[in-house]
């Protein structure tokens, strides 16, 4: 069996995504509740490839929008496991930002994603069996 800090580092998530049009606001810059839903989606990846458990969402909590994310920029979306817990983990995940056509890249949003494992009978049980 891993230990806790190499199940954490085993679990790291990593996704990329182009910023196009159809993910903007009128601003031309990335849309705050499509980077909530990537946000959300990368942090569900890791906290399951953490626990290899059912998990659920139960709260987010200090998303900070530092930089306004350019349409035609790529985007790198890193999930890591911040805090365990009996039932639940903490995720933290940031978004950075690169120009498709530079070395240009910066961090842009910084949010915690909280999961609590659950049964089949939808009640917590401990999140590393």
């Amino acid at each position: 069996m891993d230990s806790l800090q190499e199940r954490i580092d085993n679990s790291e998530t990593r996704i990329f995504k182009a910023v196009f049009p159809n993910t903007t606001n009128h601003y031309d810059t990335l849309f705050g509740g499509t980077a909530l839903k990537l946000m959300d989606e990368v942090s569900f990846i890791c906290a399951t490839r953490f626990s290899r458990q059912k998990v659920v969402t139960v709260s987010t909590d200090k998303i900070d929008f530092d930089t306004a994310i350019p349409q035609g920029t790529i985007i790198e979306l890193i999930g890591r496991v911040d805090e365990v817990g009996r039932t639940s983990c903490v995720v933290k995940v940031e978004i950075y930002m690169e120009n498709m056509y530079s070395d240009e890249r910066q961090k842009a949003v910084t949010g915690y994603f909280t999961f609590v494992a659950l049964n089949d009978e939808k009640q917590p049980i401990p999140i590393v069996q």
